[in-house]
């Protein structure tokens, strides 16, 4: 456990018991909130290498147009 962890913790500890719960709280859903995200960008990172290769054979083929942001 890093020192800074090591501080909060014994700050946390010396609150009342629902300022902990509610903190634990915290901490919970932002590792739960940080699995998904990692879980969504494994499963998305290969989905955007796909899109990626299928763009570049498209160029390739010269099946694209420059994009000119003021006709969007």
């Amino acid at each position: 456990m890093t020192r800074s962890l090591e501080h909060a913790v014994r700050k946390v500890k010396a609150l009342p018991s629902g300022e902990q719960d509610a903190i634990a709280a915290l901490i919970l859903d932002e590792l739960e909130d940080k699995r998904r995200w990692d879980r969504a960008f494994a499963v998305g990172g290969r989905a955007l290498a796909k899109l990626a290769s299928e763009a570049r054979a498209e160029h390739r083929a010269k099946k694209t147009k420059p994009l000119d942001p003021d006709k969007l």
